[in-house]
């Protein structure tokens, strides 16, 4: 089957694009970047260039679509956040004849910003940390409750997640906020940190059924607070947690969050509509993608088994940038670089997710340049990290643009 991905640049498109390798499909990828990840995988057989999304996601989408039309596609693949124009062409005639597999556009908007998951997560039942919406920036300047997570509604863990500890760092973002070009108009969520270990919980729904679900611990933390370490864990409440939501929100397709494993068990801190890093899960035993084609296509999928705990695995990439974000130098980058061929300390008992160079050389291509730039000048780092959330991030003005033109007869479920 010809699968094309939403998206080329970041690290859940290059592993979704190596399991469809794996499964005996021909990949493309679309991709605004022209030295996206997926650039560098034999995994990928065809590469098209596309406008940006975030800013302009209609435009994006009609390029898409003409281009699943013209090449023959048989599934457009949704691994990053075009889920959400995706999504809105669902309830059109815009995809009429285009195979892919996204949630109904009010399931999605539940969930897709912030302070939308966080009040479904409250009329759900399902545990998250306390947390309190400002509404303008005179809450904000006068909130006193210390450390406290500031969260804008529309942004990654990296752009729109700011832990502020005192009431300097409180200024600071005051001062971000009025600077916006909304005048800080737009609210945002003060949230309590919770404690524990950081889970990465994934999962795959056929029309509100739960198919497949894997969890694992973030070990190490890599550039930008990725995980450059993870292992696999059975955490029955956090199954829980995912299978009301995706039930109650009639999902269709895949459904992430990330969660804080604290005594009292997980709290979600954060809900996010699409894929994400589906690899520790495939070597722990659930086929995630395999799941989503199945979905997408019809088949009525199998309900899969618990993966396997404490299965190891790494991003080197990851933590070779990581190591240099974390200032600790050439003799960091060069312990990780040392560490992954050797098979040791953390490298032990864990398999690469991302770069599979016995039987796909070229992948190593990004992470022997991210090593070479970033031990000649480690400050390098930000610049291989920063490009691939850009390409495939919404923005707010593009969120507000796809959410201006749902019909409104779509109730919330």
């Amino acid at each position: 089957m010809r699968v094309l991905l939403t998206e080329g640049s970041g690290l859940t498109s290059r592993q979704t694009a190596t399991r469809l390798h794996h499964l005996g499909h021909t990949v493309g990828v679309l991709s605004s970047d022209p030295i996206a990840l997926t650039r560098f995988t034999r995994a990928v057989s065809t590469w098209h260039r596309v406008p940006a999304f975030g800013p302009d996601p209609f435009t994006w989408l009609d390029t898409a679509i003409d281009i699943v039309r013209r090449h023959r596609y048989d599934l457009l693949f949704p691994t990053q956040e075009q889920v959400t124009v995706l999504s809105w062409a669902a309830g059109t005639t815009r995809l009429d004849g285009v195979a892919t597999i996204v949630p109904p556009f009010e399931s999605l908007r539940a969930v897709q910003d912030k302070i939308a998951a966080r009040a479904t997560l409250e009329r759900l039942g399902i545990p998250q940390p306390s947390g309190t919406v400002l509404h303008d920036l005179d809450e904000l300047q006068h909130w006193d409750q210390l450390p406290v997570f500031i969260k804008t509604p529309i942004g990654t863990a990296t752009s729109g997640v700011r832990l502020v500890a005192d009431p300097a760092g409180l200024a600071a973002v005051a001062r971000d906020w009025s600077t916006t070009d909304d005048g800080g108009g737009s609210a945002v969520l003060a949230q309590t940190p919770a404690v524990g270990p950081l889970a990465m919980l994934q999962s795959v729904f056929d029309r509100g059924r739960l198919v497949a679900f894997h969890a694992n611990l973030r070990m190490r933390e890599g550039a930008r607070g990725g995980s450059s370490h993870k292992r696999s864990l059975v955490e029955p409440g956090a199954r829980s947690a995912l299978e009301t939501l995706g039930r109650e929100l009639c999902w269709h397709g895949a459904l992430s969050a990330d969660a804080i494993v604290t005594v009292d068990g997980p709290v979600i801190i954060d809900v996010n509509p699409r894929l994400v890093e589906p690899g520790n899960a495939w070597r722990a035993g659930v086929d995630l993608v395999g799941a989503m084609i199945d979905a997408a296509l019809g088949r009525e999928p199998a309900v899969q088994a618990a993966g396997r705990p404490d299965v190891n695995t790494h991003q080197l990439l990851l933590a070779v940038l990581g190591a240099a974000q974390q200032h600790r130098g050439r003799r960091g980058i060069i312990a990780e670089l040392l560490g992954a061929a050797r098979h040791s300390g953390d490298y032990a008992d864990s398999t690469e997710e991302l770069t599979p160079i016995a039987h796909d050389w070229r992948s190593a291509l990004p992470g022997l340049a991210a090593a070479t730039a970033t031990l000649i000048k480690p400050a390098t780092w930000e610049w291989f990290s920063s490009g691939s959330v850009a390409n495939y991030s919404i923005t707010p003005e593009g969120w507000r643009a796809i959410c201006s033109r749902a019909r409104p007869d779509h109730p919330a479920p």
